[in-house]
Parts: C-alpha cells; structure tokens; sequence
C-alpha cells in the first residue's frame, strides 16, 4: 500500500475477509487456547472440549504450544501474534489478511518468522495475504 488511507480503504472492502492486526486485541482474560476456541466455540455452537481440541491441534501445528495457557499479558510478541493468526485460521476462512506484520512483531525479523509459521500452517490455512506499505515490499518474496 502507497500509505495509511490507501490501506484503510483497502481493509474496509475487504471485510469479509479474517483479519490478523494490532487493532484486532485477544481477550486479555482467556489463555490462548480460549482465545482460539471462543470463535468456532461461539460463532459455530461447537462444544468447548471439541473446540478447545481443535485449538490445541492449531497450537501444535504451529509450534506454539507452550503458550498455550498463558494469557495475553504473559506472552511475547511472537507469541501474540501465533495466538492473533490461529485464531484468524481456526475458521478456516476463504482468506486471512495479515496487516503491517512488522507492527505486530517489532522484536523479530518478522518477514522469516511470518514464512515460517505459515508454512507450518500450511494444512490449516487456504489463502493469505500480507498487507503492509510499499516500502516493505523488498521484505516480503514475488511470485
């Protein structure tokens, strides 16, 4: 994105769309894995142990799993956004946006962290885009 109203506008047409952001906070009061589950928890009716299951299956996929019990304020920054990306894939929805992954990871080369933990995710997730400002596209592969 050329800048800050270009992305805003890009977000807003896009709002089908399960959002991975700074904006979008986990619930300070859960652990991550009852920040994964609430969704198909809620949203899908599903049973808390089915869906506490299906979390903790996200949660190995993705090599997080001692994060598990941990809440918001305990975890690191790469741990947050594990948390904030599987509860994005969880749904597993037609498209996950990942937006200005250097703002949630600001301790980590976040372009190889992000690879990484999409590529364990493989299975687990159909498309993902990364939205961030032009001046990063040099950070992130071409197809």
């Amino acid at each position: 994105m050329a800048d800050a109203p270009e992305r805003v506008a890009f977000l807003a047409a896009h709002a089908d769309v399960a959002l991975v952001s700074a904006e979008m906070p986990l619930r300070a009061n859960l652990s991550v894995l009852d920040n994964i589950a609430l969704i198909p928890e809620y949203r899908d009716n599903v049973p808390y142990d089915d869906a506490a299951d299906a979390a903790w299956q996200l949660l190995v996929a993705a090599g997080v799993e001692d994060c598990a019990f941990k809440r918001d304020p305990d975890l690191d920054g790469a741990q947050r956004f594990a948390a904030k990306l599987l509860r994005a894939a969880i749904a597993r929805p037609p498209i996950i946006v990942i937006d200005r992954p250097g703002l949630l990871l600001p301790d980590h080369h976040h372009p190889s962290h992000v690879a990484t933990l999409l590529e364990r995710l493989g299975d687990h997730l159909n498309v993902c885009w990364i939205v961030d400002y032009a001046w990063n596209r040099p950070l992130y592969p071409h197809p």
